[in-house]
């Protein structure tokens, strides 16, 4: 739950709840707690998205400018001002790179209602987070032996924890060089 609040916040961590998630379901036969792992990570994910509210719907657009380009706000405010609910919606359900806390930001950002965006926000997680864990558990011992011999996926693995290194660093930044 705690990974899932700081990734849908401040911390870039590509894939790690779903990495995590797939771990904990692929270590032993979970049962039904798999339930409890997704529902931990759809509510995580939606407290990260509370404290992006929170930040960004004080700063307003002028302070969304810190976190987010001017091109990437222009052509997300044309689609948060007409379908924010759908938006928000297909964001939570993209993996990276599409941008969640950007829409996340740019909605709060526009003032949207704050209980729609966490209902939203929640809803979509926990379909995806489902849907992830669902094949984890259909396909999660085929995953681990390929997992145990591919050099590939251990490269791609450093990879993401370079992603999540620099790219938290540059958030850290950006928030401390605003205040």
């Amino acid at each position: 739950m705690a990974l899932s609040a700081l990734d849908s916040s401040i911390l870039v961590l590509p894939f790690g709840n779903d990495l995590l998630l797939i771990a904990l379901l692929t270590a032993k036969k979970p049962g039904p707690i798999w339930i409890l792992y997704v529902a931990l990570c759809a509510l995580g994910s939606m407290i990260g998205t509370f404290i992006d509210d929170l930040m960004t719907r004080k700063a307003g657009e002028k302070g969304l400018r810190r976190f987010v380009s001017p091109r990437q706000i222009n052509l997300l405010k044309a689609k948060i001002e007409r379908h924010v609910g759908w938006v928000v919606f297909a964001a939570t359900l993209l993996p990276p790179p599409f941008p969640y806390t950007p829409v996340i930001m740019t909605a709060a950002a526009l003032q949207c209602s704050r209980k729609k965006l966490l209902l939203v926000a929640f809803g979509g997680r926990l379909l995806r987070f489902s849907l992830v864990a669902l094949l984890a558990l259909y396909f999660g011992k085929k995953l681990l032996v390929f997992a145990r011999h591919s050099t590939v996926l251990e490269s791609i693995v450093f990879v993401i924890i370079g992603i999540a290194v620099v790219g938290t660093t540059l958030t850290l930044i950006k928030w401390f060089r605003g205040k």
